[in-house]
């Protein structure tokens, strides 16, 4: 019966049930996607390491290489950089029939030939990506199916590369999904993933209770008309309820509709290069089945909830007296306990920018908490504020003595906005935050134009014919390379330097050598002297390379060599990126550069700041020619498009969108309250109070829980994101993210109030005097 009336109680119980299903829908949506997280964080992880491979061949013990075989594949790592967005990738060779393939692709790769992602395919196919399809000369004769792919906006290919064999970077594998598994999740990223469920649930579980109270008032009066034709009040609760689950099963419906519409927008979200498959925003079973079972349950708990103080008689509904007076204490209780759980994980992070389990769930439940605690003290704080208030205009006084008389469903409503509006703002300030100098303009930081890579170390020859290649390329101003690795003094703590291994041409760019000759070594000693190198080591020191840990887990013995007593003590000079490079300065022929463990080539270039980004790409093109194995980056920086920002006017919007329904929900409870006291309306009319004043009561009755809950949230908020960035050891970058959710919320109270006066009008007419 409770469903009848639900479905067929003409336009005003269709109109209810719409009402009540869009919001429960919506809170069903917002649960969905808040459980799709672990699901998601799961399927990412899984297709990570499913395209992993083993450790590389050379930091292997001896002995222990994998052999060659039917069943084995070369493998090196080709990521690259374009337009500052990740390409990764990598070269494929296989030895055998049996070689393993990688994930989401059918048949390896062809010597010549590349599989792409379908983004990477229409890059290459658009005009802006020309200058990569120069450093990919392959044909292109395949894609890489989703189960390849980490997100759907992923930029990755494989090549095949007959060429390729063991050592320099390449590996022999025998399978994929045999790697390391990475690194812990970023602290930042973490928190802004708990808070975010946070922020998705508590809300949707306010506003469906407050969708499940629409339509209180006519409600009422179904149930007297059902005792006065002979139901009892067990029966009436229990059509009371029907009714209740009857909206939740029709919100169950709705919500699944919007929560599907809502995940097909989630391969166009992207936050720092991560994007994500329609496919992985699913809800695990279990976390399904007690959402379309929770929901429900808590729409009659709520229903039964609300008339436990009211007595159903068949002549019309007596509401109890108000309760006494609500107690301030364990609504305090509740975001001390969360302040106690936040707090002390800054001590347990600042060691570390890696959370666990332990770290992130107490994140979770101390936000969870103080976000609590803000929706629980809106009531006693209404309370007590209105309470208090005596006199002022006539408008004033009709809205706080409606208050007074009873504040709960007032601030019931507005607890919503409370939490969604704290939970908003320290997003905002979590994300504003964390855009760290490399989500800047690229225009701010001069050195993103320098650019330094690193290679293998490399003969005099190869060295050469580096720097020749490199200041030839288009839009370059300067480049240098030359070999170096960190040297120690045997017996010595913290006496480091750095061994520079380059012909004359190079070191005279390094330092004021005056005259070099083959076989030459000096001293690079800073000219104002911060860094007394001539002293530390001079002329005669014994230094030692030894290639750090990774060496010696190989077994490859340290490089011993000692800075000839001819060695001159020299000044240094800017490099190409600005730079001065101390230490020890030797040519070619004075030291074995192949012989150092661990060595590296090092090139350092400045390109023109006039046509940086085209420039930078070409300086890749040609690091990718000499090897695809090279890496490059920019000395300011990675440049990346501010996704942050987006992601934070997102959250904006959001926020305002929820303003607006939870708006809805006022209103609709602002018009019943209206109807129920149409008639004491109508006689101050009658009695010459005008209609203007009552308008203003209205908007005073709205305006005033509002005020407080934005307060609350206000402060809540800050509280939450100046804490939370206090994890992730970032500073507040802005303390005025509210602003605009104010703002929101001051129109929203001038838009109940003007949406609901053309119903005070109808209604403090002299026919509403009428009675039977």
């Amino acid at each position: 019966m409770g469903a009848r009336f639900t479905i067929a109680g003409g336009r005003e119980g269709l109109l209810r049930a719409l009402l009540t299903a869009l919001a429960v829908g919506l809170g069903v949506a917002v649960l969905a996607i808040a459980a799709s997280v672990p699901h998601l964080l799961d399927e990412r992880e899984r297709r990570t390491t499913a395209r992993q491979v083993n450790t590389p061949l050379e930091f292997e013990q001896p002995g222990h290489e994998l052999q060659k075989g039917s069943g084995t594949l070369v493998y090196r790592d080709a990521s690259t950089e374009f337009r500052n967005r990740k390409v990764g990738g990598a070269l494929l060779h296989p030895e055998g029939p049996g070689a393993p393939l990688p994930p989401g692709v059918t048949d390896p790769p062809r010597p010549g030939e590349m599989v792409v992602s379908p983004a990477l395919g229409r890059l290459l196919d658009a005009g802006d990506g020309k200058l990569l399809r120069e450093r990919l000369p392959y044909r292109t004769a395949g894609t890489i199916a989703p189960a390849g792919l980490i997100g759907p906006s992923e930029l990755f290919f494989y090549a095949g590369d007959d060429k390729l064999a063991p050592g320099d970077g390449a590996v022999r594998i025998d399978r994929f999904g045999d790697g390391e598994p990475g690194p812990p999740a970023d602290g930042g990223v973490v928190i802004l993933v708990v808070l975010g469920c946070v922020i998705l649930m508590l809300p949707a579980g306010v506003f469906i209770s407050a969708a499940v109270r629409f339509g209180g008032e006519g409600r009422d009066r179904r149930l007297a008309a059902l005792r006065l034709v002979g139901a009892d009040g067990a029966t009436t609760r229990r059509i009371a309820a029907g009714e209740a689950l009857c909206g939740a099963l029709l919100g169950l419906l709705a919500g699944a509709g919007i929560f599907l519409f809502a995940r097909g927008f989630a391969p166009h979200l992207t936050i720092r290069d991560v994007t994500l498959f329609a496919s992985d925003v699913t809800p695990a079973p279990v976390q399904a089945a007690l959402i379309a079972v929770a929901v429900p349950a808590l729409t009659v708990v709520v229903t039964l909830s609300a008339l436990r103080r009211v007595a159903i008689e068949p002549l019309g509904v007596v509401r109890g007296a108000p309760a006494r007076r609500r107690r301030l204490w364990w609504r305090l209780l509740i975001p001390a306990v969360g302040l106690a759980l936040l707090v002390p994980s800054t001590v347990t992070v600042a060691w570390s920018p890696y959370y666990g389990p332990i770290e992130t769930a107490m994140v979770a439940m101390g936000a969870a908490l103080l976000l609590i605690g803000v929706a629980v003290a809106l009531p006693w704080l209404v309370e007590a504020c209105v309470a208090r208030l005596r006199g002022g205009p006539l408008p004033w006084q009709l809205a706080t003595r409606r208050l007074q008389a009873g504040s709960g469903p007032a601030a019931r409503a507005v607890s919503g906005i409370t939490v969604a509006v704290a939970g908003a703002i320290a997003v905002q300030m979590m994300l504003s935050g964390m855009q760290s100098g490399h989500d800047r303009p690229g225009g701010s930081v001069a050195s993103w134009s320098r650019l330094k890579a690193s290679y293998r170390p490399g003969t005099p020859e190869e060295i050469n014919a580096y720097t020749k290649a490199f200041r030839a390329t288009p839009g370059v101003q300067d480049a240098v390379a030359f070999v170096e690795q960190y040297a120690t003094v045997p017996g010595k703590e913290h006496s480091v330097t750095t061994v520079h291994v380059a012909d004359c041409t190079v070191l005279r760019t390094l330092a004021r050598t005056g005259s070099c000759r083959e076989g030459d070594v000096f001293v690079a000693a800073e000219k104002d002297g911060d860094v007394d190198t001539a002293h530390r080591f001079p002329p005669g020191t014994a230094l030692e390379m030894d290639g750090f840990e990774r060496a010696k887990e190989r077994g490859t013995p340290a490089y011993r060599w000692t800075v000839p007593a001819s060695a001159r003590i020299v000044e240094t000079l800017p490099g190409p990126t600005g730079d001065h490079q101390f230490g020890i300065l030797a040519t070619t022929s004075a030291i074995d550069a192949r012989a150092i463990p661990d060595a590296r080539t090092t090139v350092l270039a400045r390109v023109d700041p006039g046509d940086r980004d085209d420039s930078i790409e070409r300086f890749r093109n040609t690091a990718a020619a000499i090897d695809p194995g090279m890496r490059v980056w920019r000395l300011g920086g990675v440049v990346k498009e501010n996704h942050l920002a987006a992601v934070e006017e997102g959250m904006t919007i959001g926020a305002v969108c929820v303003l607006a329904l939870i708006a809805l929900s006022m209103l609709v409870g602002t018009l019943e309250q209206l109807r129920e006291r149409r008639r004491a309306l109508s006689v101050l009319v009658a009695c010459g109070t005008s209609r203007a004043t009552i308008g203003w009561s209205v908007l005073w009755q709205t305006a005033v829980p509002v005020v407080l809950g934005m307060a609350l949230a206000v402060g809540a908020g800050l509280g939450l994101g100046r804490l939370l960035l206090a994890l992730v050891h970032e500073r507040v970058r802005d303390w005025f993210a509210f602003v605009p959710l104010v703002c929101a919320g001051a129109g929203m109270i001038v838009l109940v109030t003007v949406a609901c006066l053309p119903a005070l009008w109808r209604l403090t007419r002299p026919e509403e005097l009428r009675t039977e």
